[in-house]
């Protein structure tokens, strides 16, 4: 397992108070705090020395107490609807995934300007869900807060590489999911910490309201994250409707049971007085059937939230099968016709290893990484 405990610290972890006091304590003006903030946000600088407009002696101080170590672009995956999926390899050689989701067009040709990006939260997964190509290597270790900010940073980078939507004068990402691999919440401090750089105004300015945090149920942080201030949006990994099928597919659900999760979901919602989305992958034979859609329907009533299907993206090594389209309309207008506010999702990236963790996975088996990572740009 990878212990980055020894290694110097990536500043891309700082927020604006710690800048301030590294700083003045070191007798630099306050000014500094900004323009170093600037370079690691906003510019982002791949490197100390690029921080042109700081003094040699901060640049030479900083480089005494940090590393400044961007992600490598290891293989990049293009959908034919835009989707877009990085493979980043880490400064310890681990991998983890993000995906771009392009901007879509609506059912009534409206353009929307919503460019998502999927990012991950931890190297594998420790939760075992039994359809999920994040755990089937293993959980390896929780990324920093510096590796989850710098998700967002080398897209950007990669934007300016490739000149991809180079009109554009604003950020290309300018919606963010943490639904990558890896569970959010089990990664909870540097989780927080990342957040606050999204939003911050010195950070990367992303508004608390386009920022969704994804769960597979771990009850208590719902609880601490309904005590922060910010307005973070939650979704819910629920993809079983019953105790019996949720401890089936998803080992936390015989830790965090479902009233529980229930529970500290209200909790949420009283909090922050905002809607909660809930997530349900279909898989064929396993959580389709009549009695899910009436025990799914009571769970969308209690919380008044909305439902998102999502049919199953087959994985290499998981024998568990997508639905056929009538099961899914099936699941759906049951479900409608319970009074549930209920959508399919329009699937992106079908073309390519959709299924979260599956590129790394690919990579990850391959005899010889310089093969396997080969076809990185």
């Amino acid at each position: 397992m990878s212990n980055l405990a020894d290694t110097p610290r990536d500043p891309r972890s700082l927020n604006a108070d710690e800048a301030e006091r590294l700083l003045t304590g070191w007798g630099h003006k306050s000014y500094r705090v900004t323009q170093l903030l600037g370079w690691l946000y906003k510019k982002r600088a791949d490197s100390i020395d690029a921080m042109s407009d700081l003094p040699q002696g901060l640049r030479d101080q900083l480089a005494d107490e940090f590393s400044l170590r961007p992600l490598e672009l290891a293989r990049e995956q293009s959908s034919r609807d835009g989707t877009v999926k990085f493979l980043w390899r880490l400064p310890d050689g681990e991998l983890i995934e993000s995906v771009l989701i392009p901007a879509s067009i609506g059912r009534d040709g409206s353009q929307s300007n919503r460019r998502t990006l999927c990012v991950s939260s931890q190297v594998g997964c420790a939760y075992g869900c039994t359809f999920c190509a994040s755990g089937l290597m293993g959980y390896k270790r929780n990324l920093a807060a510096s590796e989850i900010v710098d998700q967002v940073l080398a897209v950007e980078r990669w934007r300016l590489a490739k000149g991809v939507d180079s009109h554009r004068p604003e950020p290309l990402v300018n919606n963010i999911v943490m639904m990558g691999m890896g569970e959010p919440l089990a990664n909870y401090d540097n989780l927080i910490r990342a957040l606050e750089i999204f939003n911050s105004p010195w950070g990367l300015n992303i508004g608390a309201r386009k920022i969704t945090v994804s769960t597979s149920g771990l009850a208590p942080q719902i609880r601490r994250l309904a005590e922060t201030p910010q307005q973070y949006h939650l979704a819910i990994s629920l993809h079983g409707a019953t105790d019996a099928v949720r401890d089936k597919i998803m080992p936390v659900n015989r830790k965090y049971p479902l009233e529980e999760l229930i529970s500290a979901c209200e909790a949420y919602q009283q909090a922050k007085g905002r809607m909660i989305w809930v997530e349900y992958i279909l898989i064929d034979g396993v959580n389709t059937g009549p009695e899910q859609v009436e025990a799914l329907s009571c769970l969308a009533k209690r919380l008044q939230c909305k439902v998102n299907l999502i049919p199953y993206n087959p994985v290499d090594g998981i024998e568990l099968k997508r639905p056929s389209d009538e099961t899914v309309a099936r699941f759906r207008d049951g479900l409608h016709h319970l009074g549930v506010r209920v959508t399919v999702r329009t699937e992106k990236g079908t073309d390519i290893d959709a299924a979260c963790g599956q590129l790394r996975l690919k990579s990850e088996k391959k005899p010889a990484p310089s093969q396997a990572l080969g076809q990185a740009g």
